[in-house]
């Protein structure tokens, strides 16, 4: 019987880093979600924002972290923990 790596296929943030995107005022376009994570110093293109919200890409710990600031919310928020938002 092959090992599962991972419970969850993709990732449980990518409907929460969509919607923290259109909460934004004005609604912040995947570049610039991108170019934000950048200047904070984190690696981060339009495509891998992209794919982390169609829950084809798995998000490391320090990159849900850095989503959470570039996006004004908690990480609880992003994982679907708690729904008391901080934008």
């Amino acid at each position: 019987m092959p090992k599962t790596l991972f419970l969850v296929q993709g990732n449980i943030c990518g409907d929460r880093v969509r919607l923290g995107r259109a909460l934004q005022k004005p609604p912040m376009k995947q570049v610039d979600l991108a170019c934000k994570m950048q200047l904070m110093g984190m690696d981060m293109t339009p495509v891998m924002i992209s794919r982390i919200e169609n829950k084809e890409r798995h998000v490391c710990d320090a990159e849900l972290r850095m989503l959470a600031k570039a996006l004004g919310v908690t990480m609880d928020w992003l994982c679907g923990d708690s729904d008391e938002i901080k934008i």
